[in-house]
């Protein structure tokens, strides 16, 4: 199976490592800009990169809260740190997977991401840590890339096709029944992009926003 091919991994680690010094913005939403932060928020940016997000979030949620940048890749995240600008506190950078994030529990009141859980092998894992991060009631915020139909095996097979983020995409309703089964509620599209050509194959941009229920068993959707 392509989502146990350890050259995905490989491939998805050389992208990232030859991008971190480029000034291209890798993002496919506005995760960030619709998560509508507050002062004294704790705001966990998941596939941070070079960090962009997680100094306009540390400026948002200011001297009181709390930004936290996770990425897998230690290129990225080694560029993030020489780029945090001076005086700027509240501001951590975790290298870790995100099937397993090396953060306690509930720890924020806000989750974002933007173009990245597309390279999870396991969507749903992803967002069962991330409900297991949030605080009751906190919310997440996603920008990522669906597939307009399954994908053919030669592509959900081709480890370029990962790091190109087009060969892990996922159908939408697959996509949000994830979120969904994590113990997500209100989940709502925000915006959705016209599909485009990748490999060829169809994909679409998809912003969606959900949150963790107030109290067990209070879940709507």
């Amino acid at each position: 199976m392509a989502k146990n091919d350890p050259a995905i991994g490989t491939a998805i680690a050389a992208r990232y490592a030859a991008l971190a010094g480029a000034k291209a913005s890798l993002s496919c939403g506005a995760a960030l800009d619709i998560a509508d932060l507050r002062p004294g928020e704790t705001v966990v940016d998941l596939g941070c990169g070079r960090g962009r997000d997680v100094i306009r979030a540390a400026e948002l949620v200011g001297a009181a809260g709390q930004a936290i940048g996770v990425d897998a890749s230690e290129a990225m995240l080694a560029a993030a740190r020489a780029g945090r600008p001076p005086g700027l506190a509240r501001v951590t950078y975790v290298a870790s997977d995100l099937e397993r994030i090396d953060l306690p529990d509930s720890i924020a009141d806000v989750v974002i991401s933007n173009c990245t859980i597309n390279h999870a092998r396991d969507k749903a894992a992803v967002y069962r840590e991330i409900h297991r991060l949030l605080r009751p009631a906190g919310r997440v915020v996603v920008s990522d890339v669906v597939a307009e139909r399954e994908l053919p095996a030669s592509v959900r097979e081709d480890p370029v096709a990962w790091a190109e983020c087009y060969g892990g995409a996922i159908p939408e309703a697959e996509y949000l029944d994830a979120i969904r089964g994590s113990g997500f509620v209100d989940v709502e599209v925000l915006a959705r992009t016209d599909p485009y050509p990748k490999g060829g194959v169809e994909v679409r941009s998809i912003t969606v926003r959900a949150r963790r229920a107030t109290k067990p068993g209070k879940e709507s959707s």
